[in-house]
């Protein structure tokens, strides 16, 4: 039988210090538990939000197309119905959007997906990041100019790393008027490697720089544009998860420059 005896004051005191410990292990893993279940119900809710009004104009547009459909066909009416099917389509675009960018939050947020950096060639990233967003791009006349020659390498995972300058890249192309343009730069540090996206848009006032990256933020003044306020969000919890970083520096009316800095 056990005797208090048979343990002197520091064998007790060691089994004590790793009791506690032991304690504060569960009680933090059933913390981080608890989280994540948590983001998942706030993910989940969200959907049902932001999937309500696109949803709401498809049952709209479609029925307005069937009833136009049954009248008699003018061309007048024609490209009426051309229209409209274009604004279904549109809408299916946004909620089709929408729903892979939540998942992919969810997918990060709860660890189903791990990012796995490794060290590669950072022009491999940059050059696949702006095929992503060229055509875009030429759509509304930008130029975007990728001044950067070197051949320094970054730790990074090519995948998510490219979603994430692509969201950059893709904010920087709808908030700069047409003709404008898009420059990316690259200045490596001793513990970090910089990578400047400088657009000559709209611009951000300074109060509001940490509300870019939070989930469903959308400005007064770009609320007509569309998009529904995931890229940077997304982004932000890519880069971090990489032991990594985002800033950003802007002039209202002058340009916005995003820096991802990734370790080196």
């Amino acid at each position: 039988p056990f005797q208090e005896g048979d343990y002197d004051e520091t064998k007790l005191s060691r089994l004590e210090s790793r009791w506690k410990q032991y304690l504060a292990a569960s009680a933090l893993s059933g913390e981080n538990l608890r989280r994540e279940k948590e983001n998942v119900k706030s993910l989940v809710s969200d959907i049902s939000h932001q999937t309500k009004t696109p949803m709401t104009n498809l049952k709209m547009y479609t029925a307005l197309l069937e009833e136009t459909l049954r009248a008699e066909m003018h061309m007048e009416s024609r490209e009426e119905s051309m229209e409209m099917l274009q604004e279904i389509l549109r809408q299916t675009e946004k909620m089709e959007f929408l729903i892979q960018s939540l998942t992919k939050i969810s997918r990060l947020e709860t660890n189903i997906v791990e990012v796995r950096p490794a060290f590669q060639e950072i022009s491999v990233l940059l050059a696949e990041a702006e095929a992503g967003i060229r055509q875009r791009a030429a759509n509304k006349e930008i130029r975007i100019r990728n001044i950067y020659t070197g051949n320094g390498s970054a730790c990074y995972d090519l995948k998510w790393t490219k979603e994430a300058l692509e969201n950059i890249l893709d904010n920087a192309v709808k908030y700069t008027p047409e003709g404008g343009s898009v420059r990316v730069s690259v200045r490596p540090w001793q513990f970090y490697t910089r990578i400047d996206i400088s657009d000559t848009g709209i611009g951000i006032p300074k109060e509001h720089y940490n509300d870019v990256f939070q989930r469903f933020y959308r400005a007064e003044e770009v609320a007509a544009e569309e998009g529904v306020g995931l890229g940077l969000y997304l982004a932000n919890g890519i880069v971090t998860r990489q032991k990594g970083y985002i800033s950003v520096k802007s002039k209202v009316g002058e340009g916005t420059t995003f820096s991802v800095y990734l370790l080196s």
